[in-house]
């Protein structure tokens, strides 16, 4: 076998095991597999939302939206909720952290049947936009804060 050939076999083996995982390989996302079906882990996850004094304020159901125009979509549904308390910090130090919050968590099932619980990593998104040492202490508030809420709604 010439070695083209064999680079463009180990290329194409390279990028099919990487689509196996795209949520995991997301730079500033944390994924957690859960324990439980997606309809009992988002209930768990708004739950755990509201018992940490946090608003929901939407749900977005997306396989519900691709199914009322025809398309079929895994369970994916989005909870955007959180707190002025936590957030205007990070936006006091850069208004453009707007765009982020409030905070959002996607509990969403792969084609195995699996179910996922994915959420933006506040650090990252403290570096995106420049947040500086002053917000510190609430950026690892909300750390936290969505690690302990993930892990409750996520393990039995």
């Amino acid at each position: 076998m010439k070695l083209s050939a064999l680079i463009k076999i180990l290329a194409v083996i390279a990028a099919t095991c990487s689509w196996g995982t795209p949520a995991m390989a997301a730079d500033g996302l944390i994924t957690i597999k859960s324990s439980f079906g997606p309809a009992d882990t988002m209930k768990r996850l708004e739950a755990e939302v509201k018992a940490k004094g946090l608003t929901v304020f939407a749900h977005v159901d997306h396989a519900a939206g691709a199914s009322a125009v025809g398309l079929n979509l895994r369970p994916t549904d989005l909870i955007i909720f959180g707190n002025a308390k936590g957030g205007t910090p990070l936006m006091q130090q850069a208004q453009t952290v707007g765009i982020d919050l409030p905070l959002k968590a996607l509990v969403w099932q792969d084609e195995q049947g699996v179910t996922w619980l994915s959420y933006n990593d506040p650090a990252y998104l403290a570096g995106r936009h420049g947040v500086g040492e002053p917000a510190k202490a609430a950026v690892t508030a909300m750390t936290g804060a969505l690690h302990a809420i993930a892990t409750k709604a996520t393990a039995p």
